[in-house]
């Protein structure tokens, strides 16, 4: 394998961004495989969920919110705590910033080296990145369900189970039956595992599946508009997290070293699922975490950007 710039450093096009009404009251901030931003308009106030990386770049969700309603937004929802979600959060003024106890848990535990972290892998999600005012913090944290009401719209903010992280929040409109899954579902983009539960993803995804969404928003990738739409996203995610953990546990079982089973792993996953967004940029950072849990590892360890680097070297650098 050649040498690759470190992560997506060299990553530098912008994308076509789309701003996509599913119901009266939700639409689906998507830009081709960067991180989605959803959007809930109740009655009386405005949610939403996942901030985009930097307060410059919410200016552009706020614009877009801006086109449809006036009302304000009074709540940012982090449906987990990677930074490039939650550090935009003060470009919307809030009145309350909600997540679950786990997010605050690890935000407590590892912010700020995976602020450093993230930044450093890919600079071009964090434009602006000096206008970021420090770590984004909860104002309101909740174990396993909360219920607010947007006036009469009715807002369930559901932990399902661990996948991408183990505080991993869904928001669900129950009276339409439409899913905001935060990155626990991907389309057509690469699931990134680096701080993932694999031994508990698939089953979050079967919680998911058995709300019947009619639509869902998905991490990354285009809106996902009917349930036809909802199976293909969901049946992705999970064969992408299921293969890869299969492959890392099978090369473990055997007592391959980290760069054996990544080399094998990456030749298998390649042809399947090379053509998605980040491929090349996730999967030495899915594979170490896989490695991890297969082994030693029940939970994940801290991502600094020196151990980014480590590893990247030790996997892309030969």
């Amino acid at each position: 394998m050649n040498t690759k710039t470190f992560a997506s450093q060299a990553d530098l096009q912008e994308k076509q961004v789309s701003f996509t009404r599913l119901s009266e009251n939700a639409y689906a901030y998507t830009a081709e495989g960067d991180p989605n931003t959803g959007v809930i308009v109740g009655d009386d106030a405005v949610m939403v969920i996942d901030t985009q990386a930097t307060p410059v770049m919410a200016q552009d969700v706020i614009r877009r919110i801006r086109g449809v309603t006036d009302k304000p937004i009074k709540y940012v929802v982090m449906s987990h705590y990677h930074a490039v979600r939650v550090l935009g959060a003060s470009a919307y003024a809030p009145q309350e910033i909600i997540a679950s106890q786990d997010t605050y848990d690890l935000i407590v535990e590892r912010g700020a080296q995976d602020m450093k972290s993230e930044i450093e892998r890919f600079p071009r999600l964090f434009r602006a990145v000096e206008t970021i005012p420090g770590l984004t913090w909860p104002t309101i944290t909740f174990k396993g369900e909360m219920t607010l009401w947007l006036g009469k719209l009715e807002v369930k903010l559901m932990q399902l189970g661990r996948g991408h992280t183990k505080g991993d929040t869904v928001a669900w409109l129950p009276q339409q039956k439409i899913l905001f899954s935060g990155d626990l579902v991907e389309f057509d983009a690469t699931p990134y595992a680096g701080d993932a539960y694999f031994s508990d993803w698939p089953q979050t995804l079967d919680n998911i599946a058995a709300l019947k969404p009619v639509a869902l928003v998905p991490g990354r990738g285009a809106a996902l508009t009917d349930p036809d739409m909802v199976q293909r996203g969901l049946a992705g995610t999970r064969a992408f997290v299921s293969e890869l953990y299969a492959s890392v546990k099978a090369g473990a079982a055997q007592g391959k070293d980290l760069n054996a089973i990544y080399k094998e792993t990456y030749a298998a996953l390649k042809p399947k699922y090379g053509q998605w967004v980040i491929f090349d940029h996730c999967l030495p950072f899915d594979v170490t975490r896989a490695l991890d849990e297969a082994t030693d590892y029940r939970d994940p360890r801290i991502w600094t950007a020196e151990r980014d680097k480590a590893m990247w070297l030790s996997l892309e650098g030969q």
